[in-house]
Parts: C-alpha cells; sequence; structure tokens
C-alpha cells in the first residue's frame, strides 16, 4: 500500500552495497523504518532527502515488512546544521533522543512539531544546549518521568531554598533535604530556567543567553536526573563531551 508521510530524518544506517534505512519521525504515522535503494551511489534521485536532518515529504510503498521509498521531495533540508560541527552534535543528540524515546508507529503531531521546531531554532543560531534542554523535559514528560519543580517533593513546600535530588524525583526544601544527603543546592536563577523549560513550546522559543555557569548547572541536573530515570548510553552526548573537552 502507497502512503504519504511529512517526516524528519532522525537516524542513517547502511545497508547492502548501495542503500540506506532511514529512521523517519512523521507527523501521520510516528516513528517509522524506510528502505531507500540506491541512496548511497553518487548519480541517486534519492540521495539528498536520504540525509539526516532532512525535513521531508514522503512517498512509500509498505507491507508487512520495512516500508520502501517510493519518491520523496525535500520541505527543508537542514543543510546548515550538518556543515557545522557544533550544530549537528547538538542536532543529533536532539534526533537520538526521537529515536531512543518515541515509541514505534505510534504518532505525535505534537512532537513532531517540537522536534521541526528545534532543529530550526539550532539552524538559526538559538541556543543548541537550550533546545535540548527543552526537548529533554517534553520526553520525560512523555515517559512519566517529569521531574517535579513546583514544590517539595516530599511535603509539599512552595517556598525555597531548595536542593535538586535526582534521586527523589525532583526539589527538596530546606527540612527535607535530609532524604538525600546528595541533594544539590540550586540557584534560584536555575530552579526558574528549569522550570520555564518544562512549559517552553519550541515554536515560540527566542533568543536566550544564559550564563555559562548557569549552563553548566543545568547540564549537570539534567544528566544525573535523565540517567537516574533512563537507562540509556547516549551516543552522541559522548560527542558532544569531546567537544567541551577540547573546546573544538
Amino acid at each position: 500500500m502507497l502512503y504519504r508521510w511529512e517526516g524528519i530524518v532522525i537516524r542513517t544506517t547502511d545497508y547492502g552495497e548501495g542503500h540506506k534505512i532511514l529512521t523517519l519521525y512523521t507527523k501521520q504515522a510516528g516513528k517509522q523504518g524506510v528502505i531507500v535503494r540506491g541512496a548511497k551511489k553518487v548519480k541517486s534521485r534519492h540521495t539528498a532527502i536520504a540525509q539526516l536532518f532532512t525535513h521531508g515529504d514522503f512517498a512509500v510503498f509498505k507491507g508487512q515488512s520495512l516500508a520502501s521509498l517510493n519518491h520523496g521531495e525535500i520541505i527543508e533540508a537542514h543543510r546548515g546544521l550538518r556543515e557545522d560541527l557544533h550544530k549537528a552534535a547538538h542536532a543529533s543528540y536532539l534526533a537520538e533522543m526521537m529515536d531512543r524515546l518515541m515509541p514505534d508507529g505510534e504518532p505525535d503531531e505534537r512532537m513532531f512539531e517540537q522536534l521541526n521546531a528545534g532543529l530550526t531554532a539550532m539552524e538559526e543560531g538559538k541556543d543548541p544546549a537550550i533546545v535540548n534542554h527543552i526537548m529533554e523535559m517534553k520526553l520525560l514528560a512523555l515517559s512519566g518521568y517529569l521531574p517535579q519543580l513546583d514544590e517539595c517533593v516530599s511535603c509539599g513546600r512552595t517556598e525555597g531554598p531548595f536542593a535538586f535530588s535526582g534521586a527523589q524525583g525532583g526539589i527538596l526544601c530546606k527540612a527535607c533535604r535530609f532524604r538525600d544527603p546528595q541533594a544539590k543546592q540550586l540557584p534560584e536563577a536555575v530552579l526558574r530556567l528549569l522550570r520555564v523549560f518544562q512549559r517552553t513550546d519550541l515554536r515560540r522559543l527566542g533568543h536566550v543567553e544564559v550564563k555559562p555557569e548557569t549552563k553548566a548547572w543545568l547540564k549537570a541536573v539534567m544528566r544525573d536526573f535523565m540517567d537516574r530515570h533512563l537507562d540509556i548510553r547516549w551516543k552522541a552526548r559522548g560527542f558532544l563531551d569531546q567537544l567541551e573537552k577540547y573546546d573544538l
């Protein structure tokens, strides 16, 4: 049967001599695998649309097995993401999150729009780390692990100061901090941003400037929480760490 999907390439895998298998996140059918025959050949008409991060219109034949690309038209190539090392690294993490955390074959138009908006924001020069933190929050919410940031997870107190506890699943007030001796005292600016991230629509994201020390806090908090609650070894994260280590 012939289907037409609007989708974004979130992973590519070489297959055989000249083919590729694409993992698409589509508006109509969720996450789908599609084989693109001859995509690795220089003169293939499908080479351009089979690139990572490409947003396109895909006409595919799908039976009982893997779908096969019949025709594709590029909506947005996102070439700027692939040509810039830092943007490519952050966009790869965004794509990997969608690939690892979104279920197969279950459409979620809102998340498709957030993915598209996130890639566009990165290409436009908006802070890619902030984009990814916002997407982390959205995917944690879908997975049922959204951190509690509006009140103490133990007693419900809403007045700070607060410490963040990945083990307890959110913030702890001063009186309840004993429940996790490893909880980190949160600067107010960091907590405010984390709360904003939970409510931000990437389609309406403006230019945000965050101090380096605040970004370091955000990174530490989000990684601690995700590593405790999601048993995933992120490939793209290692590349991001290398870029940061060597200041590339």
